[in-house]
Protein backbone atom coordinates (compact mmCIF):
# COMPACT_ATOMS: atom_id res chain seq x y z
CA UNK A 1 0.00 0.00 0.00
CA UNK A 2 1.05 3.54 -0.57
CA UNK A 3 1.09 6.35 1.93
CA UNK A 4 -1.55 8.31 0.01
CA UNK A 5 -3.91 5.31 -0.17
CA UNK A 6 -3.41 4.57 3.52
CA UNK A 7 -4.05 8.21 4.44
CA UNK A 8 -7.27 8.24 2.42
CA UNK A 9 -8.48 5.08 4.18
CA UNK A 10 -7.51 6.34 7.66
CA UNK A 11 -9.23 9.66 7.06
CA UNK A 12 -12.33 7.86 5.80
CA UNK A 13 -12.31 5.64 8.92
CA UNK A 14 -12.34 8.70 11.19
CA UNK A 15 -14.98 10.57 9.21
CA UNK A 16 -17.30 7.58 8.83
CA UNK A 17 -17.13 6.91 12.57
CA UNK A 18 -17.79 10.48 13.62
CA UNK A 19 -20.32 11.60 11.01
CA UNK A 20 -21.47 8.60 8.98
CA UNK A 21 -21.54 7.65 5.32
CA UNK A 22 -24.03 10.14 3.96
CA UNK A 23 -22.43 13.15 5.68
CA UNK A 24 -18.95 12.24 4.47
CA UNK A 25 -18.11 13.57 1.04
CA UNK A 26 -15.23 12.78 -1.27
CA UNK A 27 -14.04 16.39 -1.20
CA UNK A 28 -13.86 16.26 2.60
CA UNK A 29 -11.87 13.02 2.50
CA UNK A 30 -9.43 14.55 0.00
CA UNK A 31 -9.09 17.77 1.99
CA UNK A 32 -8.61 16.13 5.38
CA UNK A 33 -6.32 13.38 4.11
CA UNK A 34 -4.07 15.83 2.28
CA UNK A 35 -4.00 13.46 -0.70
CA UNK A 36 -4.19 14.84 -4.22
CA UNK A 37 -7.71 14.49 -5.63
CA UNK A 38 -6.42 12.43 -8.54
CA UNK A 39 -5.00 9.84 -6.13
CA UNK A 40 -8.46 9.25 -4.71
CA UNK A 41 -9.78 8.12 -8.08
CA UNK A 42 -6.54 6.34 -8.92
CA UNK A 43 -6.68 4.13 -5.81
CA UNK A 44 -10.47 3.95 -5.60
CA UNK A 45 -11.89 4.01 -9.15
CA UNK A 46 -15.30 2.88 -7.86
CA UNK A 47 -15.55 6.00 -5.71
CA UNK A 48 -17.06 6.51 -2.30
CA UNK A 49 -18.42 2.97 -1.85
CA UNK A 50 -14.99 1.48 -2.51
CA UNK A 51 -13.34 3.87 -0.05
CA UNK A 52 -15.98 3.14 2.57
CA UNK A 53 -15.59 -0.62 2.05
CA UNK A 54 -11.81 -0.34 2.55
CA UNK A 55 -12.32 1.84 5.64
CA UNK A 56 -14.81 -0.63 7.13
CA UNK A 57 -12.41 -3.52 6.52
CA UNK A 58 -9.53 -1.61 8.12
CA UNK A 59 -11.59 -0.47 11.12
CA UNK A 60 -13.02 -3.97 11.54
CA UNK A 61 -9.66 -5.68 11.50
CA UNK A 62 -8.01 -3.14 13.78
CA UNK A 63 -10.88 -3.18 16.27
CA UNK A 64 -11.02 -6.99 16.38
CA UNK A 65 -7.29 -7.04 17.08
CA UNK A 66 -7.71 -4.47 19.87
CA UNK A 67 -10.53 -6.51 21.40
CA UNK A 68 -8.48 -9.71 21.33
CA UNK A 69 -5.37 -8.00 22.72
CA UNK A 70 -7.33 -6.33 25.52
CA UNK A 71 -9.13 -9.54 26.49
CA UNK A 72 -5.83 -11.45 26.49
CA UNK A 73 -4.41 -9.17 29.19
CA UNK A 74 -6.76 -10.58 31.86
CA UNK A 75 -7.37 -14.31 32.42
CA UNK A 76 -10.83 -14.05 33.96
CA UNK A 77 -13.35 -13.51 31.12
CA UNK A 78 -15.79 -11.53 33.28
CA UNK A 79 -13.10 -9.12 34.41
CA UNK A 80 -11.56 -8.95 30.92
CA UNK A 81 -14.85 -8.00 29.24
CA UNK A 82 -15.84 -5.60 32.02
CA UNK A 83 -12.47 -3.84 31.87
CA UNK A 84 -12.59 -3.65 28.08
CA UNK A 85 -16.03 -2.00 28.12
CA UNK A 86 -15.08 0.41 30.90
CA UNK A 87 -12.09 1.47 28.81
CA UNK A 88 -14.40 2.23 25.88
CA UNK A 89 -16.31 4.63 28.15
CA UNK A 90 -13.13 6.63 28.71
CA UNK A 91 -12.36 6.61 25.00
CA UNK A 92 -15.84 7.87 24.10
CA UNK A 93 -15.55 10.67 26.65
CA UNK A 94 -12.04 11.62 25.49
CA UNK A 95 -13.33 11.93 21.91
CA UNK A 96 -15.98 14.44 23.02
CA UNK A 97 -18.56 11.77 22.18
CA UNK A 98 -17.66 11.67 18.48
CA UNK A 99 -16.01 8.23 18.52
CA UNK A 100 -16.37 4.83 20.05
CA UNK A 101 -18.35 2.92 17.48
CA UNK A 102 -16.21 2.57 14.36
CA UNK A 103 -18.98 0.88 12.36
CA UNK A 104 -22.14 1.91 14.13
CA UNK A 105 -23.25 4.89 12.07
CA UNK A 106 -22.37 3.48 8.68
CA UNK A 107 -23.93 0.11 9.56
CA UNK A 108 -27.23 1.77 10.42
CA UNK A 109 -27.19 4.05 7.38
CA UNK A 110 -26.47 1.30 4.87
CA UNK A 111 -28.25 -1.75 6.34
CA UNK A 112 -31.14 -1.59 3.91
CA UNK A 113 -29.72 0.60 1.16
CA UNK A 114 -26.23 -0.61 0.23
CA UNK A 115 -25.60 -4.36 0.15
CA UNK A 116 -21.88 -3.91 -0.50
CA UNK A 117 -21.32 -1.83 2.62
CA UNK A 118 -23.78 -3.87 4.66
CA UNK A 119 -21.77 -7.00 3.85
CA UNK A 120 -18.55 -5.22 4.82
CA UNK A 121 -20.10 -4.19 8.16
CA UNK A 122 -21.40 -7.72 8.80
CA UNK A 123 -17.95 -9.14 8.15
CA UNK A 124 -16.36 -6.65 10.53
CA UNK A 125 -18.92 -7.28 13.27
CA UNK A 126 -18.31 -11.02 12.89
CA UNK A 127 -14.63 -10.34 13.56
CA UNK A 128 -15.53 -8.49 16.77
CA UNK A 129 -17.86 -11.30 17.79
CA UNK A 130 -15.15 -13.85 17.03
CA UNK A 131 -12.73 -12.14 19.41
CA UNK A 132 -15.24 -12.39 22.26
CA UNK A 133 -16.13 -15.97 21.32
CA UNK A 134 -12.47 -16.99 21.35
CA UNK A 135 -11.96 -15.55 24.84
CA UNK A 136 -15.05 -17.27 26.20
CA UNK A 137 -14.26 -20.62 24.57
CA UNK A 138 -10.68 -20.48 25.88
CA UNK A 139 -12.17 -19.78 29.32
CA UNK A 140 -14.22 -22.98 29.31
CA UNK A 141 -17.56 -21.93 27.83
CA UNK A 142 -19.06 -24.32 25.28
CA UNK A 143 -18.93 -23.15 21.67
CA UNK A 144 -22.71 -22.66 21.63
CA UNK A 145 -22.73 -20.65 24.86
CA UNK A 146 -19.70 -18.61 23.80
CA UNK A 147 -21.47 -17.67 20.56
CA UNK A 148 -24.65 -16.61 22.36
CA UNK A 149 -22.74 -14.57 24.92
CA UNK A 150 -20.49 -12.96 22.30
CA UNK A 151 -23.53 -11.73 20.39
CA UNK A 152 -25.04 -10.41 23.62
CA UNK A 153 -21.79 -8.70 24.65
CA UNK A 154 -21.40 -7.03 21.28
CA UNK A 155 -25.03 -5.89 21.31
CA UNK A 156 -24.71 -4.47 24.82
CA UNK A 157 -21.52 -2.61 23.92
CA UNK A 158 -23.01 -1.09 20.77
CA UNK A 159 -26.11 0.01 22.68
CA UNK A 160 -23.97 1.41 25.47
CA UNK A 161 -21.94 3.41 22.96
CA UNK A 162 -25.09 4.87 21.42
CA UNK A 163 -26.41 5.91 24.84
CA UNK A 164 -23.05 7.27 25.99
CA UNK A 165 -22.70 9.38 22.87
CA UNK A 166 -26.32 10.52 23.11
CA UNK A 167 -26.19 11.41 26.83
CA UNK A 168 -22.63 12.82 26.59
CA UNK A 169 -21.61 10.55 29.44
CA UNK A 170 -19.59 7.37 29.70
CA UNK A 171 -21.91 6.17 32.46
CA UNK A 172 -24.13 3.98 30.24
CA UNK A 173 -21.04 2.08 29.10
CA UNK A 174 -19.78 1.81 32.67
CA UNK A 175 -23.15 0.28 33.62
CA UNK A 176 -22.85 -2.15 30.71
CA UNK A 177 -19.35 -3.06 31.95
CA UNK A 178 -20.64 -3.86 35.44
CA UNK A 179 -23.64 -5.84 34.21
CA UNK A 180 -21.66 -7.85 31.65
CA UNK A 181 -19.14 -8.72 34.34
CA UNK A 182 -21.92 -9.92 36.63
CA UNK A 183 -23.58 -11.90 33.84
CA UNK A 184 -20.35 -13.64 32.85
CA UNK A 185 -19.47 -14.49 36.47
CA UNK A 186 -22.89 -16.09 36.87
CA UNK A 187 -22.69 -17.86 33.51
CA UNK A 188 -19.26 -19.31 34.29
CA UNK A 189 -20.61 -21.01 37.43
CA UNK A 190 -23.15 -23.01 35.45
Amino acid sequence: MTAARDQIIETACDLLESQGFHATGLNQIVKESGAPKGSLYYYFPQGKDEIAEAAIARAGSATAQRIAASLAEIDDPAEAVSTFVANIAGYVEASSFRSGGPLMTIAMETAATNERLNLACRTAYQQFQGAFEAKLTASGFSAERALALAIFILSAIEGGIILSRTYHSGDPLRRVAVELGALLRTASRR
